[in-house]
């Protein structure tokens, strides 16, 4: 049987060992996905290949630690967007809200309705997100896009369940505004 007809739990003992086959195979399988986890939260090309390279390298090297309490994937997705977000702060483009500036805000009302806001398409939605600020852009993409929930979010930004709660809640009403103002 050939690599690319294995599954990924088999082709997992063989990364462990060294296989470089087994190592490329992997990465065929997972490279675009990771990339574009990557390239939502640093904003560059570059980088993000960067930081997939450097996500798959350390992956590999710390396979030992993989539990299988989750599945492959969404571990070395936990990886990246770690990564991803470690060199976001190294750029110096994040920028730190204290927590002490945020308050609680209700979110309010707006001229789209939630059907309609729904019904939008993904790529105007994800138009009018290039063009909030990077901090909401980022906290979106970690709830919205890559599917994490709010305590997973507090520990990745390291940020407090209220701050979290905020900045998302911020990040949707200025996200709403932008796309009824692009409507």
């Amino acid at each position: 049987m050939s690599l690319t007809n294995q599954n990924i739990e088999s082709l997992l003992p063989l990364c462990k060992k060294g296989n470089q086959l087994a190592q490329l195979e992997v990465y065929n399988r997972y490279q675009k996905a990771m990339y574009n986890t990557a390239i939502r939260i640093v904003k560059d090309t570059a980088e993000a290949e960067d930081v997939m390279q450097e996500s798959f390298i350390t992956a590999f090297n710390k396979l030992h630690t993989f539990k299988g309490d989750a599945t492959f994937g969404a571990w070395l997705k936990r990886i990246v967007v770690n990564n991803s977000i470690t060199q976001y702060k190294k750029s110096q483009r994040y920028v730190a809200i204290a927590e002490e500036n945020l308050l609680e805000v209700e979110e309010a009302g707006s001229s789209i309705t939630e059907e309609e806001y729904k019904s939008m398409k993904a790529s105007q939605v994800l138009e009018s997100m290039e063009s909030i600020h990077d901090n909401y852009r980022q906290v979106l993409s970690l709830h919205f896009i890559e599917g994490f929930d709010y305590e997973e979010i507090c520990d990745i930004l390291q940020i407090s369940y209220a701050n979290c709660r905020t900045l998302i809640s911020r990040a949707k009403e200025s996200l709403r505004k932008k796309i009824a103002l692009a409507s």
